[in-house]
Order: C-alpha cells, then sequence, then structure tokens
C-alpha cells in the first residue's frame, strides 16, 4: 500500500511527539515493503519540491512560520495529497476542518486525534475554541480515529460511533544499555539523578515537583529538560526561583535522542507530572527506560504507568514518597522492574506500529489486479 503521512513538521525528526513517531512509522513500513510519502513543511521562500530520504518520499511544502504558516502548510499538504494515490494518516486534528477535503475526493483518511488540546490551560479563549472546533470537525470528517488511550476514546465518542474508534497507543524500543560519557558531560553519575522531561506549564506539575524535590536535602539533584528561561514565561520564573540555590540542573531543551536516552536510563528516577492528555510518549519511554516512576495521579497516568508506579497529587506527596523511597530504596528497582514489564507487555514498537499497520491495510484502496499477459490464457469462469 501507499501510506500518506500528514500533519507533522517532517522527517527526520528534530522535535519530540508526532515527528518521532511520523519517522519511526514511516521507516517501520518501508521495511515492509510500503510506500510511504510525509509531508514537510519548508520555509517560506523555498519552491515545492520532492526527494527521497532513507527511502520514504518526501513532499516539501513552503509556509511561513508561527500558528498560521502551520495552517497554511497543512492546507497546502491536503491539497497536494488529494492528488495522490493511497491511503490518508492525518496526525493531529488542528486543522481538522480542512479533511473534509478528503471527504469529497474519496480518499480515505484515518486520524490520530492526540490529547484534549482545548483543555489544555496554557491556550487562550480564541485558541480554546479553534481546538474545540477542529476536534468536532475532524471527528466527523476522518473515516476511522486513532485514540491513544481509553479516556481519549472515550471522550470521542460523543462526536462520532464507538466502533469508528481504534485505541493505539505510544511505543518505544526499549533501552537496556548508554554510554555514560553522554551523562558524564553535564557532571551526572548513574543512578545519581532524578529526571523530568516536560514542557514548562502549569499542567505537567513541574513547580510541584520542584517544590517536593528540595523540600529537603535529598543527597541527589533533580534534572529538568526543558526551556526555562529568566527572559520567560511567568511560570518559569517561577519555576527557576522555587530551584534557586536548590539542587537541581536545568538541561535546557535537549533534542538528541541518543542523549535523551542515556538521561532516562541512567536517572534514579522518572518524575512524570501531566495532568491532560492520553498516552504521553515520554511516559511510555521512561517505561522502555526501566525507570522508576513517580507520577501525577490521574485517570490517563494510571492506564499507561500502572500499578508499579507511585503517584501524587502535591508537593507534599513528593516529600512523602521520596522519604519513603530512601527509607527502603529497594523499591526503586521494584519498580524499574515494573516499568520495563509494562512496556513488554504493551507498548514495544513492534506492537503498536503493527497495529497502525493493520488498521490502514483496512482501510486502504485494493491493488488494482494486472492485466492477463499475451501469452497467458485467460481463466474460464
Amino acid at each position: 500500500m501507499h501510506v500518506l503521512i500528514l500533519g507533522t513538521r517532517g522527517v527526520p525528526s528534530r522535535h519530540s511527539g508526532f515527528e518521532t513517531f511520523a519517522q519511526d512509522f514511516s521507516l517501520f513500513l518501508r521495511s515492509r515493503g510500503h510506500d510511504v510519502t510525509v509531508y514537510c513543511q519548508a520555509a517560506a521562500d523555498e519552491p515545492v519540491r520532492e526527494d527521497t530520504w532513507n527511502g520514504i518520499r518526501r513532499i516539501h511544502i513552503p509556509a511561513a512560520d508561527g500558528p498560521a504558516g502551520t495552517i497554511q502548510f497543512d492546507w497546502k499538504a491536503i491539497m497536494h495529497s488529494r492528488r495522490e494515490q493511497g491511503v490518508i494518516l492525518t496526525l493531529g486534528y488542528n486543522t481538522g476542518v480542512f479533511n473534509f477535503a478528503y471527504r469529497l475526493s474519496g480518499h480515505p483518511n484515518i486520524m490520530n486525534m492526540d490529547g484534549i488540546e482545548w483543555r489544555r490551560a496554557k491556550w487562550s479563549l480564541p485558541a480554546r475554541i479553534w481546538f474545540w472546533m477542529n476536534e468536532w470537525a475532524g471527528a466527523r470528517a476522518a473515516h476511522h480515529l486513532v485514540a491513544d488511550h481509553p479516556e481519549i476514546r472515550r471522550h470521542l465518542s460523543r462526536h462520532t460511533s464507538h466502533e469508528q474508534i481504534t485505541v493505539i497507543p505510544y511505543g518505544a524500543d526499549a533501552v537496556t544499555s548508554a554510554p555514560l560519557s553522554l551523562i558524564e558531560q553535564y557532571g551526572l553519575r548513574s543512578g545519581q539523578y532524578d529526571l523530568v522531561i516536560a514542557r514548562p506549564e502549569p499542567e505537567n506539575s513541574i513547580l510541584e515537583i520542584v517544590q517536593g524535590h528540595t523540600s529537603r536535602d535529598r543527597g541527589v539533584p533533580l534534572v529538568i529538560l526543558g526551556k526555562y528561561s529568566a527572559d520567560g514565561t511567568r511560570y518559569q520564573r517561577t519555576v527557576l526561583e522555587a530551584a534557586a540555590g536548590r539542587q537541581v540542573l536545568f538541561l535546557g531543551p535537549v533534542f538528541e535522542r541518543d542523549i535523551v536516552k542515556a538521561l532516562r536510563f541512567h536517572a534514579r528516577a522518572y518524575f512524570h507530572g501531566h495532568r491532560v492528555g492520553g498516552t504521553n510518549p515520554s511516559l511510555v519511554e521512561a517505561l522502555a527506560a526501566g525507570n522508576a516512576v513517580i507520577a501525577h495521579d490521574n485517570r490517563f497516568t494510571r492506564w499507561v504507568a500502572g500499578e508499579g508506579a507511585l503517584y501524587f497529587q502535591s508537593s507534599s506527596d513528593i516529600d512523602r514518597i521520596l522519604n519513603s523511597l530512601s527509607e527502603n530504596p529497594a523499591q526503586l528497582n521494584a519498580m524499574a522492574e515494573f516499568s520495563r514489564n509494562r512496556h513488554r507487555e504493551a507498548f514495544t514498537q513492534e506492537i503498536i506500529l503493527t497495529a497502525y499497520e493493520d488498521l490502514l491495510l483496512r482501510f486502504a484502496p485494493a491493488t488494482v489486479a494486472e492485466e492477463p499477459r499475451a501469452s497467458e490464457p485467460e481463466a474460464v469462469a
């Protein structure tokens, strides 16, 4: 089959989330003998062009920077893809209203609806209205929906029938080793730091994690990945102030996959503070790295991390959890082993990417049979 992937900035991945998935899935499909086209966003002054990356066909569509440019890029990519033959995989519903174009052209369109974006506190009211409208439109425009979590499926059932939604979470490759040199460049030692990887937003509980971790001397630093600046948002400044003079190390945004894997693998514990959304890729990657997980207590994280993780609602909960672990350090090993088992049973790349392949094959246009060769007799009914 021919799969056309839209909704990301393109491949290779230079970001996280959908870009990483698009890269992994396109390479997986190519290894299985399928043809893959990925739409990539190019600078506004570039022409539309086509090239190949690792056997993946790429269509580069020029668009401006910023939200308006993203909308422009999505529209142009959809218009271009309507001239192609194949099954469409749309990652995200942020411009879901445009996907009615596929209904008119007859292209089968499978849409990963991501999380409940319009509920995120960071967005202004106009942005929330835009996301809500596109969630509504995308759920009706697509031929079939992918929800990355059972709770997302339940939420989307208000827009379409339950049978039109398939639950497929995110996957990750198991991390069984990582070079020490990749963490030593930051002055870190294996098993001697705790880790947070998240955008600096209130809904990710960064402030609560910092406050709980620094409420007393833990003997290990808290390492935080993400963009934090004194010139940044008010929330960034609040987190930096709470961490000032404490054992907190801000590494900034790190996108090199080998470095991130090493930071996860060698961490003593991984904090996951996300309060909203479905299956978070970062949490799945923590399970794959065998991290002892300490997560915000909500229905999304509990389904992913399972009963082997420890859960918090407040900074005082974090203080209590860390005190308990210091008294019983063997529990960290048990939590790490549970994470690896949870990953093996539900979140390996083989499980997840095969599920996507099977779903797309259900909707892919049938291959046109070859005409009988002149030298061969036609079949007799």
